[in-house]
């Protein structure tokens, strides 16, 4: 289900509770949320998501984005998430769209290239050129 986009970061639609013993036996050691609560009904909440995770071993972090954009407080929480993380990731929202522009913004604030950014993202399935003047901007190109 995870759509990996390198060996530190995966991306995936909407996980379920009893999808994390999978994802920990799978290797990953650290979920980010990055959907809004009551985005949709019958979707999980943020907390049972974080109690499966805190039974499998794993962190967690909720940095939710609504579809209308990103902030800058946004990009840096996660720039500072996958920082702090020693190991592999999953990122997930509806579609994991919003968490692998969300992944791309935070790289490239940290210096990450836009084009090596849109190709991995590309290679995951995700197509970022949307965002590549974003990108650039942050990572000052």
């Amino acid at each position: 289900m995870p759509n990996k986009i390198d060996d530190r970061i995966s991306v995936a639609p909407q996980i379920r509770p009893e999808d994390v013993p999978a994802l920990a036996a799978s290797g990953f050691v650290h979920i980010i949320n990055n959907r809004p609560e009551g985005e949709e009904f019958g979707q999980p909440t943020g907390m049972e998501i974080a109690e499966a995770a805190e039974a499998a071993g794993l962190g967690y972090t909720e940095i939710p984005v609504t579809p209308g954009g990103f902030s800058m407080a946004q990009v840096e929480a996660m720039a500072e998430a996958l920082g702090s993380v020693d190991g592999p990731v999953l990122a997930y929202c509806r579609s994991g769209t919003r968490s692998c522009n969300l992944w791309a913004l935070a790289a490239a604030h940290k210096g990450g290239d836009p084009a090596e950014l849109i190709a991995k993202g590309a290679g995951a399935g995700y197509d970022l050129s949307g965002i590549r003047p974003a990108l650039e901007q942050l990572a000052g190109r």
